[in-house]
C-alpha cells in the first residue's frame, strides 16, 4: 500500500476518477475506469484487495458471492491492488490474473501499479471498501463485515447494508464503518 495518502474519501465527496489495466479482462475488457464501472449502476463496489492479506484471503469468498447477490439488481463490482509487485511478488499482475481464476471473481481485477489511484481515495488497508453511488458520489467507506478472517464469526455486515440502501434508492444507514486489514 502506498505509504503517503491524502485524506480518505468520505462519504458524500466525489470519488476521484481513473483509468487502469484490468487483470480480469474477461470482466470488462483490457483497461478499466470508473466511469466504465459505474455506467448504467445503481451503485459501484471500489474494492482495494491483494493477493496475500489473510485479511482478504479470509474473506474472497464472501466478497465474490455478496457481488454475485447484488449484481443483477444493479450493484457494480471492480477491486484493486496497488501493492508493489517487487515488495510483494505474489501481487504481480500475472499473480492478480492467476488469484482472479482461481476465486472466479466475478468483476475486474485492477493494477494500480503507481498507487496513484490508492493515494487519491486515501486508501490505507486490505480489504478497504468504498461505495460510490450512480452519480460518482461516496456514500459509504469502511469494512465488508465484521470478522474478515472468520466467516464464522460475521454478525454484521455493514456493505451488504450499504449496497441494499443504495439499490432501494434510500440513505445509506451507516456511511462509514472501521476496515480492519493489512496496512
Amino acid at each position: 500500500m502506498p505509504a503517503e495518502t491524502t485524506p480518505k474519501l468520505a462519504p458524500g465527496s466525489k470519488a476521484p476518477a481513473f483509468t487502469l489495466p484490468n487483470q480480469n479482462p474477461s470482466k470488462m475488457g483490457p483497461k478499466v475506469s470508473l466511469a466504465d464501472a459505474l455506467a448504467g449502476k445503481k451503485g459501484l463496489v471500489v474494492l482495494w484487495m491483494c493477493n496475500h492479506c489473510p485479511y482478504v484471503v479470509g474473506s474472497v469468498e464472501r466478497i465474490r458471492k455478496l457481488a454475485e447477490e447484488t449484481a443483477p439488481a444493479g450493484s457494480g463490482w471492480i477491486a484493486l491492488c496497488s501493492n508493489s509487485a517487487q515488495t510483494h511478488p505474489e501481487d504481480s499482475a500475472e499473480k492478480m490474473t492467476e488469484y482472479a481464476k482461481k476465486w472466479s471473481l466475478p468483476f475486474p481485477y485492477l493494477r494500480d501499479e503507481s498507487q496513484d489511484v490508492a493515494r487519491a481515495y486515501g486508501v490505507e488497508r486490505t480489504p478497504e471498501i468504498f461505495l460510490i453511488d450512480a452519480h460518482g458520489v461516496c456514500v459509504y467507506e469502511g469494512a465488508l463485515d465484521d470478522s474478515p478472517k472468520d466467516p464464522a464469526g460475521v454478525k454484521d455486515r455493514p456493505l451488504k447494508d450499504a449496497i441494499e440502501d443504495v439499490l432501494a434508492g434510500r440513505p445509506v444507514r451507516r456511511p462509514q464503518t472501521h476496515a480492519m486489514g493489512c496496512s
